[in-house]
């Protein structure tokens, strides 16, 4: 995963504070000034599970401090060795 965080160009991962992803770490690639991929780090057991979604925020200084105003799940436990989801990425950024 580390290779698709690179190559799309997202940020680092760090915590949410904003109670939006509780407090899972998150990172996040622009679209533009107010639409971000985010992917959702989450631990399960000994399980690491990405979630891909599209949102929206004033800024992206509010990204993990304030809740989105818009939000959607794009792809639950992205696996980038399924063409699908590789699609449902590339569909935004390109």
């Amino acid at each position: 995963m580390e290779n698709v965080f690179r190559y799309y160009e997202f940020s680092g991962f760090f915590t949410d504070n904003s109670e939006t992803f509780q407090k899972n770490d998150i990172c996040f690639s622009e679209l533009n000034e107010q639409h971000f991929l985010i992917f959702e780090k989450k631990i399960e057991d000994t399980a690491t599970i990405y979630n891909l979604y599209v949102s929206k925020y004033n800024s992206k200084k509010e990204i993990g401090k304030k809740p989105p105003e818009i939000l959607e799940l794009l792809v639950a436990d992205y696996d980038k060795s399924i063409p699908e989801h590789r699609v449902v990425l590339r569909k935004y950024l390109y």
